[in-house]
């Protein structure tokens, strides 16, 4: 409601079948955000479990009015489940963790603390992780080390939930599959500073984890498309140009490099140089698909852009005497690939 105070925190916590864990944390949340003495809200989204999560939150909602309960039609994912949690929040800052008793909310005023300090965004870093070596650990480092690499954020750990944001951080971005896991990458572009605290990982001591090597594989794909979309969402010619151009170049030397055999030592094309004769042509047609694929990536992101007046930028904060102007009318703005 308007006349509702502002709400300082929201914390957001996905469950899928975690009734056991449900009641012991949130106990020691709302010990913590008592202890803090701002005034918060608990978010807690249900993603479509099959065991008795939505009763058990049911009930605590039924006894505490500063929880929120968000059940979806059916499992999700991580990524939507936050995203629904995020949506619904209200403080200005948001603190995300997973539900399964691994995150310690004892934590949560270290990443305040962070906060308060002027960072955007704040992700946990799990130093002593007590998981599986080899099909958790050995994994999430290599893809942790690629995603530093690759989106040029230095974090140790984009993988935990356990997070804080400035609510405007959230506002823009979009998640689905395993996106969650990229919030830090695809915020740093918008202009977000970031930052990194250690924290613990504690053991799972009730039901069973719903993380496999099967995500890993996944979340190696997303990179992928987060990589495009941090880089070339604006400029996909670019990136198929580039790949374009060098399958000509190459197709080009091959054709070129058997023609002066044909027309200086006359050798018969078909019998000396028929696997390589088809090699350039197959990098020829390859090239013109690349930059043909460039051109059509180029319109449909105009298309985009334009057609939702989405900007390629963020701004962080507006200072201007504009005030004075704010009965005018003013020509309306394009905010797209094409625009100012």
């Amino acid at each position: 409601m308007k006349n509702d105070p502002p709400i300082r925190y929201s914390i957001v916590v996905p469950f899928y079948n975690e009734q056991e864990n449900i009641p012991p944390l949130y106990v020691k949340l709302t010990e913590v955000m008592d202890a803090i003495g701002e005034r918060y809200e608990l978010v807690f989204v249900d993603d479509g479990s099959k065991d008795k999560t939505f009763k058990v939150l049911s009930d605590i909602y039924e006894h505490d009015p500063r929880v929120n309960v968000v059940q979806l039609r059916r499992n999700f994912g991580q990524a939507p489940a936050l995203k629904a949690g995020f949506d619904f929040a209200r403080g200005e800052i948001i603190i995300s963790m997973d539900g399964d008793l691994q995150h310690d909310p004892d934590e949560i005023p270290r990443f305040l603390e962070k906060i308060e300090e002027g960072y955007d965004l704040v992700s946990g870093w799990r130093v002593s992780r007590t998981d599986h070596w080899l099909t958790r650990q050995l994994p999430s480092r290599i893809a942790n080390r690629m995603m530093a690499k690759l989106s040029g954020v230095d974090l140790h750990d984009f993988g935990t939930t356990f997070k804080a944001y400035r609510r405007e951080v959230l506002s823009e971005i979009h998640l689905y599959g395993e996106l969650h896991r990229f919030i830090p990458a695809l915020a740093s572009w918008a202009g977000a500073s970031v930052a990194e605290v250690p924290i613990s990982n504690i053991a799972r001591k009730n039901g069973e984890s719903n993380y496999g090597i099967s995500r890993t594989v996944r979340v190696l794909l997303d990179l992928m498309s987060v990589k495009f979309l941090l880089d070339y969402s604006t400029k996909p010619l670019q990136f198929f140009g580039l790949l374009g151009l060098a399958c000509l170049s190459g197709g080009a030397g091959i054709g070129l490099w058997i023609f002066l055999r044909k027309a200086i030592l006359d050798e018969g094309l078909l019998a000396n140089h028929g696997p390589l004769m088809l090699l350039g042509m197959a990098l020829v047609m390859g090239g013109i698909q690349f930059i043909a694929t460039g051109l059509i990536g180029e319109m449909l992101a105009r298309t985009y852009y334009e057609s939702q007046n989405k900007p390629v930028y963020s701004v962080r904060e507006f200072r201007s005497r504009r005030e004075a102007m704010a009965g005018r009318d003013e020509p309306p703005r394009t905010a797209g690939a094409g625009g100012w």
